[in-house]
């Protein structure tokens, strides 16, 4: 949440019937809303040391933004803990937020979790939201989904969309409440029209899958395309697969290409890799091997197994790259032991014809084995060529390793 915004709404809420809608702290706050920080700070600075919790609430948020004097989160933690200490929730809550990302300190989810229950009690949204979050994930309490999701209804039945979003996450995947599509479509439609990009990525991948409602590819398309134009890169990413697989829209490799290359230049190892078999392949783009090297490698540089593959690929055979057979089953090596099944037959064909290793059946046959056994013919046939060329003794040891190797889900082999 912008820290800002909490200025105008929740000083606001709170000015009637309480010291701080004296003139002084009025005139601050009309300063601050026009912009006038400089202004604000001269106006709240003698009220927040005479013990005026809005006002020093307000300059820990000067403090924590950097309004009109330098930025300083330690200076802002002092603000916050003394409007926090007289039971100010929005205090209590930015407190406990900067302790959550360790801004001027140490992280400390404990106590941002104290700040959080406080603030939370006093039913700040916001702060249920983020308790919600520290139950969801385990940080600074116990993991538990059946707290997480009291939370964050708390938050989300007062319209803040993040929980309403987070609680449709929680029926969608049964996580503290009994598994219920209907409902979460309820959570994320109702964050969604409030512009949650999550929630609108979230409900058109319900409409495509058709989970709590009829399937539904243009529906689906519709809330991708709202939160792909705010830039969430997952919705554009799964446009540009619609768009590739002629779900909800013609086909169209060029538009696919375009949202893929938005959702891959924020990182998003998934159209990186994509992006990179279109140029590989020449959809939707001239075929560019030099180009489809690039994405492959932002995306094998995330653990793209498939992305690693295709670097290895490139690699063996020189495709937009010089031919470097060790680079090749550096690659190769990485998606083999991610469980990649042509990885790992193309590791053992290296060690068949000692491309990039020093030459050895055992190994051949080893990685054939292991490929076979996740479903690869061609891994079977390296397996069956290899034991051909091998001693009875060569032979038990592959078989041990290749045991060995499935046991250590292929770490180390």
């Amino acid at each position: 949440m912008n820290r800002l915004l909490i200025l105008p709404v929740l000083l606001l809420t709170l000015l009637v019937g309480t010291p701080a809608s004296s003139a002084d702290f009025q005139k601050g706050l009309t300063a601050a809303q026009s912009g006038d920080f400089a202004t604000a700070l001269r106006e709240w600075k003698p009220l927040a040391k005479q013990g005026n919790a809005l006002a020093q609430f307000s300059l820990g948020l000067m403090y924590d933004n950097g309004e009109s004097v330098p930025q300083n989160y330690k200076t802002a933690v002092k603000w916050y803990k003394l409007a926090a200490e007289q039971g100010y929730d929005g205090a209590q809550y930015l407190l406990g937020d900067l302790y959550a990302n360790g801004k001027g300190f140490p992280r400390n989810y404990k106590t941002a979790v104290k700040w959080f229950k406080l603030a939370a009690k006093q039913g700040l949204a916001p702060a249920q939201h983020s308790l919600g979050n520290a139950y969801n994930n385990g940080q600074g309490v116990p993991k538990n989904h059946k707290t997480a999701v009291k939370w964050y209804r708390l938050a989300a039945k007062q319209g803040l969309a993040g929980a309403q979003n987070n609680l449709g996450w929680m029926y969608k995947n049964g996580k503290g409440v009994s598994q219920n599509y209907k409902t979460a479509m309820k959570w994320y439609r109702l964050a969604a029209k409030q512009g949650h990009a999550t929630a609108q990525h979230s409900l058109g991948v319900m409409y495509k899958n058709g989970k709590g409602v009829p399937q539904d590819y243009k529906t689906a398309m519709k809330w991708y395309r709202l939160a792909a134009e705010q830039g969430y890169d997952l919705a554009q990413h799964s446009l540009g697969e619609m768009y590739i697989d002629g779900k909800g829209v013609p086909q169209n490799h060029k538009t696919a290409v375009k949202w893929y290359k938005l959702a891959a230049k924020q990182g998003n190892a998934e159209s990186q890799y994509n992006l990179g078999t279109m140029y590989d392949k020449g959809k939707g783009v001239p075929q560019d091997h030099k180009t489809a090297l690039k994405w492959y490698r932002l995306a094998a540089e995330q653990g793209d197994a498939d992305a690693q593959y295709n670097l290895g690929q490139m690699y063996r055979k020189g495709d937009g790259v010089p031919q470097n057979y060790k680079t090749a089953v550096k690659w190769y090596r990485l998606a083999a032991k991610q469980g990649n099944a042509s990885a790992q037959t193309n590791l053992g064909v290296m060690y068949g014809l000692g491309q990039g290793v020093i030459q050895d059946w055992v190994y051949a046959h080893m990685w054939g084995n292991v490929a076979s056994s996740n479903g690869s013919v061609n891994g079977g046939k390296l397996r069956d060529l290899a034991a051909k060329k091998m001693t009875p003794s060569q032979l038990e040891k592959a078989q041990d390793l290749a045991r060995e190797c499935v046991r250590k889900k292929y770490k180390g082999c």
